[in-house]
């Protein structure tokens, strides 16, 4: 019950924010995401940098947050062991799709309601409950609930996130390649008749 009522609270969140905020700064909520961003030339370096910093600042703040409004201590460190190959593989998982979805959609106003409900699925079908960003990797290090990761399992899930990432841009930069090149034509042949 406690995964079903995180699911649900997190697609509605993670819509609306998504939705809200991407027209002022593309939504980014995710230091894989700008990282891929910066690697696909959509995003300078330096600005992907001060996201990842502001990103996990934002999520460990957002930790604090919920335990002030739970009542619960202030400062924990997690317990909850997240370890092995299924979870790495499961984060992996999780960060892939969440990437190919990110590279792939073609309409804006897509993002929110895609990007939702791959997390909100990710959630039931992973072992490790689809964390599939950075930031909330540390930050639920932090929470010693059933959402927490013990802290010295956070790196290899980070880890594994990010080679999630990784693979998710090559793999997009070939199978979208053909769909932004037939865009440019018809956008060329429409500019041209």
């Amino acid at each position: 019950m406690a995964l079903l009522a995180n699911t649900c609270a997190t697609v509605a969140a993670l819509a609306a924010l998504i939705a809200l905020l991407g027209p002022i700064s593309g939504a980014h909520l995710n230091p894989a995401v700008s990282f891929i961003m910066a690697l696909h030339g959509r995003l300078r370096w330096s600005a992907a940098a001060s996201y990842a910093a502001v990103q996990v600042i934002g999520c460990w703040a957002g930790v604090l947050l919920a335990h002030a409004m739970f009542e619960l201590p202030m400062w924990q460190a997690s317990t909850h062991v997240r370890t092995g190959p299924a979870q790495w593989l499961a984060e992996f998982v999780a960060t892939f799709g969440l990437l190919l979805i990110v590279l792939g959609h073609k309409r804006a106003r897509d993002a929110p309601w895609m990007v939702a409900a791959w997390i909100g699925a990710a959630y039931w079908f992973t072992a490790s409950t689809s964390f599939a960003n950075p930031a909330i990797t540390i930050a639920r290090s932090l929470s010693d609930t059933f959402s927490g990761i013990r802290p010295s399992d956070a790196p290899a899930f980070v880890a594994a996130q990010l080679a999630g990432a990784v693979t998710a841009w090559m793999l997009a930069r070939v199978l979208f390649a053909e769909s932004s090149v037939n865009a440019s034509r018809q956008a060329h042949d429409a500019s041209h008749p």
